[in-house]
C-alpha cells in the first residue's frame, strides 16, 4: 500500500522546516540511522502536556543534566525529583513520572516498549504518550493525537463537528495518513504544522504545504476550525492558608497528600478548599495575623482564592500539621506555583518582629 500524497508532501515539508528541539533527532540524523532516545522522547512528552515547549526546554535540560536515563530517574529521591517540577505544574505528573521510570527499570530492564500496547501498560502513559513513544523513538505507525494534530485535521478535511465529540473522526483521519514510511518524522510534521502555521488564530494559509488540499481553506471556514462544545462557567473555590514562621526563621511546611492536586509536593498548610470558605483551621496554636490579602491561583478546572493567616511562633511551637524546615534549607524555588505565589505574598505583608 502506498503513503497518502498529503504524507509525503508534509515530510518533504518537514525535512527543510523541522523544528530543532533538544529531545529530537534531525531529520538528517534519522535519515543517516541515528535514532531517538526513548527515555528523552517520553520525558519531553509528559512535560509537554498542558505546557508550551518554551515552557519545558529548561526543566528537560536540568531533568536530562541531573538524572541522564531512565534509570537514574528511577534511583532518584522523590523530594529531588517533585522539587525540580515544582513550577510546571500538574503535579500528577511528577508522581508518575517516578512510578514508570520504576516500572522500566523494574520490569522492562530500562527499556521502554516499543510498541503502544506494551506502553500503555505503564503508569501513567495514556493513549498519546504511547502512540507518540511508539512512532517517534521506534518509527511504529501510530497516529499521535495532540491539540496541533486535531487542529490539521478538523481543517485539511474540513471536520464541523465540534470537540471533544470529533475527536474519533480526527483520529480516523490522522491514522489515514499516517505513513509506513517515516511516521516517526511524519507525526512531528504533523505536530510542527500545527504548532507555526497552522496555528489557533490567523493561521498561515499561504505558507502552508497542503493549502491547495485544505477542504476548510477551499470553503474560507479554516480560522474557525475546530469547533468547540461551549464550556460550562468556571467554577471558584475558597480556603485560608496559613504561613507560619518561628523566631529563628524556619518555616512550617507539610507535603500534601499523594493523591489529589498538588499531591506529594511540599507546601504551606491550608483549609480544604470549598465552594464557601471553610472554618479557620489553623495548623498550631499562635498569633494569627490577617493581612486582608488573598491568593489567586487558576488550576484547570477551577479558580481559587486562599485567604492568607500569618503567625510568628517562639521556637518550641509545636504543630498539630506539618514540620517546621530551617531556613537554610528552605527553597522556595522548590514550592509548586501555588504556594510559591502564597510565600511572595506573604514575604510582602508578613509583620515585621
Amino acid at each position: 500500500m502506498r503513503d497518502h500524497p498529503h504524507s509525503t508532501t508534509l515530510l518533504n515539508w518537514y525535512d527543510r522546516h523541522a523544528r530543532t528541539l533538544p529531545w529530537r533527532i534531525s531529520p538528517a540524523d534519522r535519515a543517516a540511522g541515528v535514532m531517538p532516545d526513548p527515555y528523552r522522547i517520553w520525558l519531553s512528552e509528559v512535560m509537554l502536556q498542558q505546557t508550551t515547549v518554551a515552557a519545558v526546554k529548561a526543566y528537560f535540560h536540568r531533568f536530562t543534566t541531573l538524572w541522564p536515563t531512565v534509570g537514574d530517574l528511577a534511583a532518584a529521591d522523590d523530594a529531588a525529583v517533585m522539587g525540580e517540577w515544582a513550577g510546571l505544574g500538574y503535579y500528577a505528573r511528577a508522581r508518575n513520572l517516578l512510578k514508570c521510570a520504576r516500572a522500566v527499570a523494574s520490569d522492562h530492564d530500562s527499556r521502554f516498549p516499543d510498541t503502544e500496547t506494551a506502553l500503555l501498560g505503564l503508569p501513567g502513559i495514556g493513549p498519546y504518550t504511547a502512540a507518540a513513544i511508539a512512532a517517534i523513538a521506534f518509527d511504529r505507525p501510530a497516529a499521535v493525537m495532540d491539540g496541533n494534530v486535531e487542529r490539521v485535521m478538523a481543517r485539511l478535511f474540513a471536520v464541523t463537528d465540534p470537540l471533544p465529540g470529533a475527536k474519533t473522526t480526527l483520529k480516523s483521519h490522522a491514522t489515514d495518513l499516517t505513513p509506513r514510511h517515516r511516521p516517526g518524522d511524519h507525526a512531528q510534521a504533523v505536530m510542527d504544522l500545527g504548532a507555526t502555521i497552522c496555528t489557533p488564530r490567523n493561521p498561515a494559509c499561504g505558507l502552508c504545504p497542503l493549502n491547495t488540499s485544505c477542504a476548510a481553506r477551499a470553503a474560507g471556514i479554516a480560522a474557525d476550525l475546530p469547533l468547540k462544545t461551549p464550556k460550562k462557567a468556571t467554577p471558584i473555590r475558597h480556603g485560608l492558608i496559613y504561613l507560619a514562621r518561628r523566631t529563628d526563621g524556619a518555616i512550617l511546611l507539610e507535603t500534601r497528600p499523594e493523591k489529589g492536586l498538588l499531591g506529594g509536593m511540599l507546601g504551606f498548610p491550608s483549609t480544604d478548599w470549598a465552594d464557601t470558605c471553610p472554618p479557620d483551621a489553623p495548623p498550631l496554636q499562635g498569633d494569627w495575623h490577617d493581612p486582608q490579602a488573598e491568593v489567586r491561583h487558576t488550576f484547570t478546572h477551577f479558580h481559587l482564592r486562599l485567604g492568607l493567616r500569618l503567625a510568628t511562633v517562639p521556637v518550641g511551637a509545636v504543630p498539630i500539621r506539618g514540620t517546621f524546615h530551617p531556613k537554610t534549607d528552605f527553597r522556595p524555588s522548590s514550592l509548586p506555583t501555588l504556594m510559591r505565589k502564597a510565600y511572595d505574598l506573604a514575604s510582602s505583608t508578613w509583620p515585621q518582629d
